[in-house]
């Protein structure tokens, strides 16, 4: 009996296995980016796509983020956003309050991109944690960076 089940467990792939696991909370907590990213995984690992992983493991998070800017930018080309609009609404404390936000949560993103070059072991735990604050407290799944950067404060700080 012990026999059968050593050789069972030599024969599981635990790293398709957490990326499934991953897929299955993603589909419970309706995070369709987690789903599909980890589908994506799960295709790229069990198929001759398995050769392009490495590479997505280097330039992957660079190409998410110049995709995630084209879209936060994508109002001002459209010219949804007018920018005299927006400079003329410097004038207020809450767009001066926008731009040091946006510069702590840049500066708390490049934290987080740095703490998971060095540590790779924390991104299931964030994306565990991600996953549970969209599906328990409504949540939008676009924090593991800063979540990443939070968590170099608090590494770097004990």
């Amino acid at each position: 009996m012990k026999q059968g089940l050593d050789k069972l467990m030599e024969n599981i792939d635990f790293t398709l296995l957490f990326l499934l696991i991953i897929a299955g909370l993603g589909l419970l907590s309706k995070n369709d980016t987690v789903l599909i990213a980890m589908a994506v995984l799960i295709v790229m690992k069990v198929t001759p796509l398995n050769q392009f992983l490495p590479l997505v493991e280097k330039k992957g998070l660079w190409l998410g983020v110049i995709i995630l800017t084209i879209g936060v930018m994508s109002p001002l080309a459209s010219g949804k956003i007018n920018l005299m609009e927006v400079l003329a609404s410097l004038k207020n404390w809450q767009s001066i309050a926008a731009i040091l936000v946006g510069i702590l949560v840049a500066w708390l993103g490049g934290e987080g991109a740095s703490l998971l070059e060095v540590r790779p072991m924390y991104v299931p735990e964030l994306l565990i944690g991600t996953i549970i604050g969209v599906a328990v407290f409504n949540g939008v799944p676009v924090g593991p960076l800063i979540a990443a950067g939070l968590l170099s404060l608090l590494v770097r700080w004990s």
